[in-house]
């Protein structure tokens, strides 16, 4: 009988079977769907001190079961361990932004260029136009959340530094090392 994950664990812990989710430029139209899959990328800086607290813990418990790589100390492991899964969220938010950032500017440049063939009854013309005003205040808002994941990068890299001081990200990862570079500043 498979292990069953319960408490608060079953709700902030990630899923055992990630589920991949497809991209399409509708998912970037659609406001609402964007921002609910960004919520469920976010869960983990949420939880970070939570998640934090409990790495730890899962290495001492492996630490009574088996040794563990004596280069590193239980905290070290736990949070290289929390680095990894906060980097790969990180990554995952940014491509979400700047794919959509891209569907969204590619989709005003269409309808800018049909509006500007001038081939369109008056009544088409207000209605493109207005398309492309919607399209304008959907691009702002996407484009907005770079500045709140800048804000909620920074907001983990905090937290995680308090409890992971002497924590240095690997240089291997020249991009995880860019987000931390810049979140220090």
């Amino acid at each position: 009988m498979p292990m069953k994950q319960l408490g608060s664990l079953a709700v902030h812990a990630p899923s055992l079977t990630p589920q991949t989710i497809q991209i399409t430029p509708s998912t970037c139209h659609d406001l609402s769907l964007f921002k609910d899959i960004l919520k469920e990328y976010r869960k983990l800086d949420d939880t970070i001190v939570m998640r934090l607290n409990r790495a730890n813990a899962r290495m001492r418990d492996q630490d009574r079961v088996q040794t563990l790589n004596e280069n590193q100390t239980l905290q070290d492991q736990a949070c290289d361990h929390i680095w990894r899964e906060l980097v790969a969220n990180w990554k995952r938010r940014t491509q979400l932004v700047g794919y959509c950032v891209d569907v969204m500017d590619q989709s005003l440049i269409e309808k800018r260029s049909h509006l500007d063939e001038g081939t369109q009854s008056p009544a088409a013309r207000r209605k493109t136009q207005g398309e492309i005003y919607e399209e304008e205040v959907k691009h702002r808002l996407i484009r907005n959340e770079s500045t709140v994941e800048d804000i909620v990068r920074n907001r983990s890299i905090a937290a995680f530094n308090a409890r992971c001081q002497y924590f240095v990200p690997p240089r291997t990862d020249a991009e995880a090392r860019k987000m931390w570079d810049s979140a220090l500043r």
